[in-house]
Protein backbone atom coordinates (compact mmCIF):
# COMPACT_ATOMS: atom_id res chain seq x y z
CA UNK A 1 0.00 0.00 0.00
CA UNK A 2 1.34 3.67 -0.93
CA UNK A 3 1.10 6.93 0.67
CA UNK A 4 -1.86 7.74 -1.19
CA UNK A 5 -4.22 4.31 -0.83
CA UNK A 6 -3.45 4.65 3.26
CA UNK A 7 -4.65 8.38 2.65
CA UNK A 8 -7.94 7.29 0.80
CA UNK A 9 -8.35 4.22 3.41
CA UNK A 10 -8.15 6.42 6.04
CA UNK A 11 -10.91 8.93 4.61
CA UNK A 12 -13.02 6.05 3.92
CA UNK A 13 -12.68 4.95 7.65
CA UNK A 14 -13.71 8.32 8.38
CA UNK A 15 -16.78 8.63 5.94
CA UNK A 16 -17.95 5.57 7.33
CA UNK A 17 -17.98 6.57 11.36
CA UNK A 18 -19.67 10.56 9.62
CA UNK A 19 -22.40 7.93 7.90
CA UNK A 20 -21.64 9.24 4.93
CA UNK A 21 -24.48 8.34 2.19
CA UNK A 22 -23.68 8.84 -0.79
CA UNK A 23 -20.41 8.83 -2.81
CA UNK A 24 -20.18 12.25 -3.02
CA UNK A 25 -20.18 12.17 0.98
CA UNK A 26 -17.34 9.64 0.89
CA UNK A 27 -15.13 11.27 -0.96
CA UNK A 28 -15.46 14.64 0.91
CA UNK A 29 -13.47 14.35 4.02
CA UNK A 30 -13.85 17.45 5.20
CA UNK A 31 -17.61 16.94 5.08
CA UNK A 32 -16.77 13.54 7.26
CA UNK A 33 -15.18 15.68 9.76
CA UNK A 34 -18.17 18.22 10.05
CA UNK A 35 -21.13 15.76 10.22
CA UNK A 36 -18.88 13.65 13.17
CA UNK A 37 -18.32 17.06 14.94
CA UNK A 38 -22.39 17.56 14.63
CA UNK A 39 -23.08 14.25 15.83
CA UNK A 40 -20.69 14.71 19.48
CA UNK A 41 -22.49 18.17 19.89
CA UNK A 42 -25.92 16.31 19.54
CA UNK A 43 -24.38 13.58 21.99
CA UNK A 44 -23.74 15.95 24.60
CA UNK A 45 -27.22 17.48 24.83
CA UNK A 46 -28.68 14.09 25.22
CA UNK A 47 -25.46 12.62 27.44
CA UNK A 48 -23.43 15.02 29.56
CA UNK A 49 -19.02 13.88 29.33
CA UNK A 50 -17.65 11.94 31.28
CA UNK A 51 -14.07 11.99 32.19
CA UNK A 52 -12.06 8.51 30.35
CA UNK A 53 -8.76 7.41 30.54
CA UNK A 54 -7.07 6.13 27.73
CA UNK A 55 -3.56 4.27 28.64
CA UNK A 56 -1.58 3.99 25.23
CA UNK A 57 1.76 2.67 25.53
CA UNK A 58 2.58 2.71 21.59
CA UNK A 59 4.10 6.25 20.89
CA UNK A 60 2.53 5.95 17.03
CA UNK A 61 -0.87 4.69 18.31
CA UNK A 62 -0.72 7.49 21.14
CA UNK A 63 0.18 10.39 18.27
CA UNK A 64 -2.50 8.85 16.37
CA UNK A 65 -5.00 8.84 19.09
CA UNK A 66 -4.35 12.36 20.10
CA UNK A 67 -4.88 13.58 16.21
CA UNK A 68 -8.24 12.42 16.07
CA UNK A 69 -9.11 13.72 19.40
CA UNK A 70 -8.14 17.08 18.78
CA UNK A 71 -9.72 16.45 14.83
CA UNK A 72 -13.07 16.29 16.57
CA UNK A 73 -12.41 19.51 18.91
CA UNK A 74 -11.28 17.76 21.79
CA UNK A 75 -9.09 18.58 24.32
CA UNK A 76 -7.07 15.53 25.42
CA UNK A 77 -4.59 16.35 28.82
CA UNK A 78 -3.45 14.07 31.78
CA UNK A 79 -2.53 15.23 34.85
CA UNK A 80 0.64 15.34 36.39
CA UNK A 81 2.63 12.61 37.53
CA UNK A 82 0.58 10.40 35.29
CA UNK A 83 2.42 8.57 33.21
CA UNK A 84 2.98 9.62 28.78
CA UNK A 85 0.85 6.84 28.22
CA UNK A 86 -2.75 7.63 29.44
CA UNK A 87 -4.71 10.22 27.85
CA UNK A 88 -7.27 11.87 29.44
CA UNK A 89 -10.65 13.85 27.61
CA UNK A 90 -14.04 14.42 28.48
CA UNK A 91 -16.45 13.13 25.98
CA UNK A 92 -20.12 11.52 25.85
CA UNK A 93 -19.95 7.91 25.90
CA UNK A 94 -21.70 6.59 23.13
CA UNK A 95 -19.08 8.82 21.00
CA UNK A 96 -16.51 6.74 22.61
CA UNK A 97 -18.20 3.46 22.19
CA UNK A 98 -20.42 4.32 18.71
CA UNK A 99 -17.40 6.34 16.95
CA UNK A 100 -14.23 7.19 18.74
CA UNK A 101 -13.01 4.46 19.85
CA UNK A 102 -14.45 2.27 17.01
CA UNK A 103 -12.77 4.63 14.09
CA UNK A 104 -9.37 4.87 16.17
CA UNK A 105 -8.95 1.24 15.97
CA UNK A 106 -9.90 0.94 12.58
CA UNK A 107 -7.34 4.14 11.59
CA UNK A 108 -4.66 2.60 13.90
CA UNK A 109 -5.13 -0.92 11.71
CA UNK A 110 -4.47 0.75 8.42
CA UNK A 111 -1.57 2.72 9.63
CA UNK A 112 0.41 -0.03 11.36
CA UNK A 113 -0.49 -2.22 8.48
CA UNK A 114 1.51 0.70 6.19
CA UNK A 115 4.53 1.49 9.00
CA UNK A 116 5.35 -2.42 8.76
CA UNK A 117 5.28 -2.76 5.18
CA UNK A 118 7.24 0.17 4.63
CA UNK A 119 9.78 -1.08 7.44
CA UNK A 120 9.68 -4.59 5.49
CA UNK A 121 10.51 -2.96 2.43
CA UNK A 122 13.19 -0.48 3.62
CA UNK A 123 15.12 -3.47 5.77
CA UNK A 124 14.77 -5.86 2.39
CA UNK A 125 16.30 -2.76 -0.08
CA UNK A 126 18.98 -1.02 2.69
CA UNK A 127 19.95 -3.82 4.33
CA UNK A 128 19.05 -6.76 2.12
CA UNK A 129 18.17 -8.56 5.29
CA UNK A 130 15.28 -10.61 6.46
CA UNK A 131 13.22 -8.73 9.19
CA UNK A 132 11.08 -12.21 10.19
CA UNK A 133 11.25 -12.49 14.28
CA UNK A 134 13.71 -14.38 15.97
CA UNK A 135 13.55 -18.05 16.03
CA UNK A 136 11.78 -19.61 19.43
CA UNK A 137 13.70 -22.48 20.33
CA UNK A 138 12.40 -25.27 22.92
CA UNK A 139 14.35 -23.93 26.44
CA UNK A 140 15.88 -20.87 27.55
CA UNK A 141 19.97 -21.42 28.61
CA UNK A 142 20.45 -21.84 32.42
CA UNK A 143 21.74 -19.31 34.27
CA UNK A 144 25.23 -19.84 36.02
CA UNK A 145 26.11 -22.45 33.38
CA UNK A 146 29.30 -20.83 32.76
CA UNK A 147 30.46 -18.01 30.37
CA UNK A 148 30.07 -17.06 27.12
CA UNK A 149 32.81 -16.54 25.07
CA UNK A 150 31.77 -13.60 22.55
CA UNK A 151 35.37 -13.06 20.78
CA UNK A 152 34.83 -15.53 18.54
Amino acid sequence: MDEAKLREKLNRIEALFAGATTEGERIAAGEARRRIQQRLASVERLDPPEEFRFSISDPWSRKLFLALLRRYDLKPYRFRGQRRTTVMVRVPRPFVQETLWPEFQQISAAMQSYLSAVTDRIIAEVLQGDGSEATEVAEPPKLGSGPVDMEG
